[in-house]
Parts: C-alpha cells; sequence; structure tokens
C-alpha cells in the first residue's frame, strides 16, 4: 500500500479521512513518534486494570485502538504493532499505573481506545484510565483521532508519513 506523505511545510488540515478496514494497521510516522490504529472490529469489549478496580470498556466496531510510540526506529514500530495485537487480539488488558509510578518514564507504547481519542505531551505516560486522551511526543499534541465509518478521522493533523499495512503479526 502506498505511503501517504503530510509535511510541516503544508497548510495545516482541519480534517482528514483516511480509509481504514479491520484487516488493516494505520500507522502516522513523525520525527519523533510514531502512532498506530487498528478499528475495535468485532472486538468490542476490552478490560482496563488499574490499582483500584477493573474497568469493562465496550466499543463500536468502528471505534479506534491508537498506541502511542516514542521513536520512530523499527523496534517501535514492532513494538506499536506487537501491543494493538496483544489487546485487541489476543485480550490482554489495558494497565493504567497509579500516577508517579517509577516505570511511567520507562514505557515506550501506551495505548488508548475509543470513538475519538486526544493526543497530549503533557500527560504521564501510562496513568490514565480515561481512554479518551493518550499520551504522545510533542509534535502530535493537540491531534485527535476519530473512528468513523470505513476509516479514520484526523482533526489537527499538521505532518507526518501516513502507510497502511496488513494487521497480522
Amino acid at each position: 500500500m502506498p505511503v501517504m506523505q503530510f509535511d510541516q511545510s503544508e497548510p495545516y488540515v482541519q480534517r482528514r479521512m483516511i480509509p481504514l478496514n479491520y484487516d488493516e494497521l494505520l500507522m502516522l510516522r513523525g520525527k519523533e513518534g510514531t502512532l498506530g490504529m487498528v478499528k475495535a472490529g468485532d472486538h468490542t469489549q476490552y478490560f482496563i486494570e488499574t490499582e483500584i478496580e477493573e474497568i469493562l470498556l465496550a466499543l463500536d466496531p468502528e471505534d479506534m485502538l491508537v498506541a502511542s510510540g516514542f521513536g520512530t526506529d523499527e523496534k517501535t514500530l514492532n513494538g506499536i504493532k506487537c501491543v494493538l495485537y496483544m489487546i485487541r487480539e489476543v485480550g490482554s488488558p489495558f494497565i493504567v499505573l497509579p500516577k508517579n509510578h517509577p516505570a511511567s518514564n520507562r514505557l515506550k507504547v501506551v495505548v488508548s481506545a475509543g470513538g475519538k481519542i486526544r493526543l497530549s505531551c503533557s500527560i504521564t505516560p501510562g496513568t490514565h484510565p480515561e481512554q479518551d486522551i493518550l499520551c504522545t511526543t510533542d509534535e502530535f499534541h493537540g491531534l485527535e483521532v476519530k473512528g468513523v465509518s470505513g476509516g479514520v478521522e484526523f482533526n489537527g493533523l499538521m505532518g507526518g508519513k501516513i502507510e497502511r499495512i496488513p494487521f497480522v503479526i
């Protein structure tokens, strides 16, 4: 599948819809970080594990699982694919760390899920049970990712390379 590139010199993009099927993974690569996205598809029940409770998260098939990786190298890309596969296909739960947990600084990939996810560089990785916000690098701060019929809608996309690839391990 072709790589679609949007660089920082292009004008600000308010909204952009990229087609995405249930058997595909969408990668958005920046200069510092990478986002990976898959549709929830038939897998509509997920568990969020916090220090205090277990939360059942119900998703619609068009909702998104979005992984944010703090790097652009091949290990980060493979980590994103692996984490999304473990959650969607294997059924691994989302793990939420307590505030100020020492492992937060060592996380290389974090994940959120839902109909619309806001990306922020001003939160601590892995510590938010709310699934409408996800930690990311500066370049994706303020971006919104929304699952829509047949694809993914971006609001505030400023740059990066987008690639659709088969979602297989």
